[in-house]
């Protein structure tokens, strides 16, 4: 994480409503919790806001927690081998990222930031423990929706890859490739 991003704690505000059953029932991460495990989740899960272009987590940054979009955008960036910064996704509420961290333990992938004033939901690798100590079948559902997510946008990104080959051959091979 950032400097900023890291040294803050990641509290709640004043102004921050607290986050209830009903809101994490609408978050695909949260996916068939029973309520029980979404009262438990409310009173352990910490919000915060990011003003305007903050950097949540940079890439090659550690990380050992995802986040959720409550309000507001988040901008994804990744440098290309030439140190050129490419914006590869947009979130927005509901959404999760940084999910990557909690599974491989790897460093930041990507740069996240605030498009705008954001509202952010923090699950810390010892959010995830606390959960699996408590209800490990909730644990099993929240990796379970991980997964999914993560299939869902290798699914994108295969698709857009695809595409982007057979345009590219397309211009620089002028349609000699084999129409099969």
């Amino acid at each position: 994480m950032s400097e900023r991003a890291s040294s803050r704690n990641l509290p709640t505000t004043r102004s921050d409503a607290p986050i209830t059953p009903s809101q994490l029932r609408e978050i695909g991460l949260f996916g068939a919790l029973p309520d029980d495990v979404l009262e438990h989740l409310c009173a352990t899960l910490k919000t915060f806001r990011a003003p305007p272009g903050e950097a949540i987590f940079r890439e090659g940054d550690p990380g050992r927690e995802l986040f959720v979009v409550l309000e507001g955008e988040m901008e994804v960036t990744k440098k290309s081998r030439r140190g050129r910064d490419t914006r590869v996704a947009i979130f927005g509420p509901n959404d999760a990222f940084g999910e990557m961290s909690i599974i491989d333990m790897q460093p930041r992938s990507a740069t996240v930031r605030a498009l705008g004033p954001a509202r952010l939901l923090r699950v810390s690798s010892e959010d995830m423990d606390g959960l699996y100590r408590h209800d490990l079948k909730a644990y099993a559902l929240i990796v379970l929706n991980i997964a999914r997510e993560m299939s869902r946008r290798l699914r994108v990104t295969d698709g857009l890859l695809a595409d982007f080959t057979s345009n590219l051959l397309d211009e620089y091979v002028g349609g000699k490739r084999d129409p099969k």
